[in-house]
């Protein structure tokens, strides 16, 4: 109990100045107040967001893309990735592309996909696919390719049926470096939706902090900025706690 006071007390520590500096600027007067604006305020202006029912309505809008974009983006990516590590003509045909499409960034696809998509919600699904294939795919690759070939030549010798050995065999081989590659998605994904909701969008919590911009009202833009980074952190440690119960049996 102890220690996890200590730790607790340690993790709100540079949060607990970071506020106290933004404070202490804002009292005195550095910027003014419409552009520094007081923690106070941004609180109020928090809870005013909560209360009459406007964050509620942007996050959710903004989780409900995410969860269809990761889901679409994850599953395909997986099946790429294993499709490549374990054909060599699969990889040969496709890894050079999709090595090279992986180095863009994924908000660079933006313009193009609105040409063609528009600005509606199959374009923020579509972009949070993107984000989250490459990490899984990569994962899924790397997982795949670092089972031993001997397990497969072992499976081929005694006819091991497919379901059995992926199963038994292959799944929990390949199972911590791609939980992995799905935490990372997962937060990468969400990183890219608020950003493609500043950028093109008409609801969703990216588009509750561009009408903020609009409006000159920087303490809706930083209320924010505080859900955006307490979501990702939130999703973060959750997928990191499912990883370490998934994974739990490597330390047994």
């Amino acid at each position: 109990m102890t220690r996890t006071l200590s730790r607790l007390a340690t993790g709100l520590t540079p949060l607990v100045i970071l506020v106290a500096a933004w404070q202490a600027a804002s009292s005195a007067g550095l910027f003014p107040p419409q552009v520094l604006v007081p923690p106070v305020e941004v609180a109020n202006t928090l809870a005013e967001l909560v209360s009459n029912g406007e964050l509620a309505r942007h996050l959710g809008q903004s989780l409900v893309r995410l969860a269809a974009g990761f889901s679409i983006g994850a599953a395909a990516g997986l099946l790429f990735g294993a499709a490549i590590a374990l054909s060599r003509w699969t990889e040969a045909l496709f890894a050079p592309l999709f090595l090279a499409l992986r180095q863009v960034p994924v908000l660079a696809f933006l313009p193009l996909l609105v040409l063609f998509l528009g600005i509606e919600e199959t374009l923020k699904i579509v972009i949070v696919a993107v984000a989250a294939f490459f990490p899984v795919a990569l994962a899924t690759f790397d997982g795949v390719r670092g089972v031993p070939r001997g397990w497969f030549e072992v499976a081929r010798l005694y006819r091991t049926p497919l379901v059995p050995f992926l199963a038994r065999i292959l799944l929990p081989a390949t199972l911590p470096p791609v939980l992995t590659g799905l935490r990372i998605a997962l937060t990468r994904a969400w990183l890219v939706l608020v950003a493609a909701e500043l950028l093109a969008a008409d609801s969703g919590l990216g588009q509750m902090m561009e009408m903020g911009r609009q409006l000159f009202r920087i303490d809706v833009v930083l209320a924010g900025v505080i859900v955006s980074g307490l979501v990702g952190f939130a999703l973060d440690r959750g997928a990191k706690q499912i990883e370490r119960r998934a994974t739990r049996w490597r330390t047994a």
